[in-house]
């Protein structure tokens, strides 16, 4: 037990090491609050006693079902502490879907912001769990204020590398998610890979904006930042006259966005009349750049350095890294497999084809997720012959850059997020003057890839377009439901009956367009 506890490194350590480091240093902002890493290391010890002297412990599964916040952050670390296994999830979602994940990952408590327990408490559906509420109580719900007042002893609990810290579920391809399983090893060589890459360090400011239910904005921009010492600028949303307003206040020198959000940035009056200029790095992804945007960003902000990150949650998530560099000459590539990566494209057989040649892309090293939860069948296919497989369509230059050409399994990213055409598909089936449905994604100038369903109606029945969408909104959260439904009498399939899904695409490419 000794040698354990001496070579601990866990998610948990990274801040007790960053307070014993820089004690003094500003660590998080969130409105009014702000904290140094010695007060939010005592934040998170106390948080720990309180949620340990009610029965939270060592593999335990808690939900954090919360908007961005001092709570959220704070919680987070608290659950790593215990060794409890936390389980962010999408606060979009719908009771149901909520409860699925629940279910599945045997949630033994619900963290919840204080908009969302109605939701939280549908979702659990008279199950017997502790509720602890991250701002102003709510009946039947511990406010996350009075825990951490109250405190407690920190239980000394042995944490190995490779147990489970966190659970992230992914829409991945399948008609219900899978839960990615991570662990400290296989997370902090993902930081390694995000800070060395990505050009991050201790005097960074970042604003986080976008959700950290996600893995993009907790592990490779949150944690990494307590992990260097870097300070974190905590907003509810991306919403831009705030973001640039932040900038501007704070003096904020590191901003992650995907491809929309930068977009607004740009098109709001604000952004020629806010001073930008210490913002020296920015970081795109979940969907490529788009080469015109790309382009007057280095015009608008000629200082601001630009990294794509490419990757999925499995691998903690990113994968490969685009430098400033590279952006003009590579324009539209991934980039290069990132410092704890290896990244190969490969045929049927995972045999590696040769550069320009199209195949799937997989890849090997710490960063992969230790499996998924409870599912091993899922797990062995994602792992087969020693790679990951990513189920993405990918190209090798003879560089080593990679180009991102297809989703092998007809996933849609919308507005960085992921959504499975298949639940989408199931719930427009549920309807009864429904026969066929295909769903996929077009391209469009904000949410890059825009939710598209082309329905075919039962012999005899009618349906209209917005009875489709409004159908869809009953079962499905709002980035789910289909932007653009069409109305055919029949869908293109191959001999063998498969739905011609690239037919669909190219058929209904400029529905944005139009």
């Amino acid at each position: 037990m000794t040698a354990v506890q001496a070579r601990r490194h866990g998610i948990a350590d990274l801040l007790t090491r960053t307070a014993a480091r820089l004690p003094d240093r500003l660590a998080v902002v969130d409105g009014e609050l702000r904290q140094t890493f010695a007060e939010l290391d005592d934040t998170v010890s106390r948080a720990a006693g309180a949620l340990a002297a009610r029965g939270i412990g060592k593999g335990d599964r808690v939900v954090l079902l919360a908007r961005n916040s001092h709570g959220f952050v704070v919680a987070y670390f608290a659950l790593a502490r215990l060794g409890a296994i936390s389980v962010p999830v999408n606060f979009m979602l719908t009771a149901p879907e909520v409860g699925y994940v629940l279910e599945h990952a045997g949630a033994i408590a619900v963290l919840a912001g204080p908009e969302l327990t109605a939701t939280a408490d549908a979702a659990l559906a008279g199950r017997e769990a502790l509720r602890v509420v991250l701002g102003p109580a709510a009946p039947g719900w511990e406010p996350f204020a009075e825990l951490i007042a109250e405190g407690g002893p920190v239980p000394d609990v042995p944490l190995l590398d490779d147990d489970p810290v966190q659970i992230m579920y992914t829409s991945g391809t399948e008609s219900r998610p899978k839960g990615a399983v991570m662990t400290s090893r296989n997370l902090i060589a993902q930081y390694a890979t995000a800070i060395i890459d990505g050009g991050m360090a201790a005097d960074d400011v970042e604003i986080h904006a976008l959700p950290l239910y996600h893995c993009a904005q907790l592990h490779c921009f949150l944690t990494p930042d307590v992990y260097l010492g870097a300070t974190s600028i905590i907003l509810p949303a991306p919403d831009p006259a705030t973001l640039l307003a932040t900038i501007e206040r704070e003096r904020v020198t590191k901003l992650f966005c995907p491809p929309t959000v930068w977009i607004a940035l740009l098109r709001h009056p604000d952004f020629d009349t806010r001073d930008l200029s210490g913002l020296r790095k920015g970081y795109y992804g979940a969907a490529a750049m788009p080469v015109e945007v790309l382009g007057e960003l280095r015009r608008r902000l000629p200082r601001l350095r630009l990294y794509n990150f490419y990757g999925q949650t499995e691998m903690s998530p990113v994968a490969t890294i685009l430098g400033p560099d590279d952006q003009e000459r590579k324009a539209g590539s991934a980039g290069r497999a990132g410092l704890n990566v290896q990244t190969a494209v490969v045929d049927d057989e995972d045999r590696p084809v040769p550069p320009g040649e199209v195949g799937e892309i997989v890849h090997r090293g710490p960063h992969t997720m230790l499996g998924y939860w409870n599912d091993p069948d899922r797990t062995a296919e994602a792992f087969r012959n020693g790679w990951f497989h990513s189920g993405d369509l990918g190209v090798l230059d003879a560089e080593g850059y990679l180009t991102v050409v297809d989703r092998k399994k007809d996933m849609v990213k919308t507005g960085g997020e992921n959504v499975a055409g298949r639940e989408v598909e199931e719930a427009i089936h549920a309807h009864p003057a429904v026969a066929e449905a295909a769903v996929f994604g077009v391209p469009h100038p904000y949410w890059i890839e825009a939710v598209t369903a082309v329905v075919v109606p039962r012999p005899g029945e009618r349906i209209t377009e917005e009875e489709v969408i409004e159908h869809c909104k009953a079962r499905l959260a709002g980035f789910k439901v289909p932007k653009y439904v069409v109305i055919a009498e029949s869908l293109p399939k191959n001999p063998s009956g498969k739905i011609l899904k690239r037919q669909l695409r190219d058929q209904h490419a400029k529905l944005a367009a139009e």
